[in-house]
């Protein structure tokens, strides 16, 4: 049995969770982080010395970081999420990498200036340039699915799940306007029919509302 250590509204647990749900293995989650703590127990550091979440264990083989663990558990358990040729599995290398070095970096900025803060120490030009960000991040998205109903291909992958895991969060803000992103729009729909997608990462995030330890 898999073993994964994260609280669920934290958004790396939910990005390697969403993945585990994927492949139909049995897993045993057990919360850790935020109000959970364990993150600097003796047992929690012998898996991960960097004291962060996400973390597997899957029969004694220990892997943390969320992209890594996304790629171990598609290509281990569900293969059927890695694209079979090489340039696919670049594209899909290129757009998982993409998500957590653009996207990623300003839909968090986003979360938690504009969730995670209080009202009354909220900056609002911080958050306006933490949307305009995430939407240019977002538009660039949106090109790229106008041809296409996956970041590779017709096909879901583990492309989709670094950037995918963004949406809700996304289109679930209060306060914030959203241009129109059709293809974005018509992704995230897809995305949400999907069962795993519901467990892991369509979580209320209300108990986070100006909250701004982790």
């Amino acid at each position: 049995m898999i073993r994964i250590w994260g609280r669920a509204s934290a958004f790396n647990l939910q990005k390697a969770y969403w993945a585990l749900l994927e492949t139909g293995q049995p897993y045993e989650r057990l919360d850790a982080g935020g109000d959970f703590g364990g993150l600097d127990s003796p047992d929690f550091l012998a898996h991960n010395p960097n004291g962060r979440i996400p973390v597997i264990d899957d029969n004694r083989f220990v892997l943390w970081e969320s992209q890594a663990i996304v790629r171990y558990l598609s290509e281990l358990y569900a293969p059927a999420l890695v694209p079979t040729n090489v340039q696919d599995r670049a594209l899909a290398a290129q757009w998982m990498d993409w998500a957590q070095t653009n996207l990623l970096p300003a839909a968090l900025d986003l979360f938690w200036g504009g969730v995670r803060t209080p009202k009354e120490k909220q900056d609002a030009a911080f958050v306006d340039q933490a949307l305009r960000q995430t939407i240019s991040a977002l538009s660039l998205l949106d090109k790229e699915l106008g041809t296409h109903a996956y970041l590779v291909g017709d096909s879901f992958s583990l492309a989709d799940i670094p950037a995918g895991t963004c949406l809700y969060r996304f289109f679930e803000m209060e306060g914030i306007e959203r241009p129109d992103l059709p293809n974005v729009a018509s992704w995230y729909d897809r995305l949400t029919a999907r069962p795993a997608y519901q467990q892991a990462v369509m979580v209320p995030f209300d108990d986070l509302i100006g909250k701004e330890s982790f």
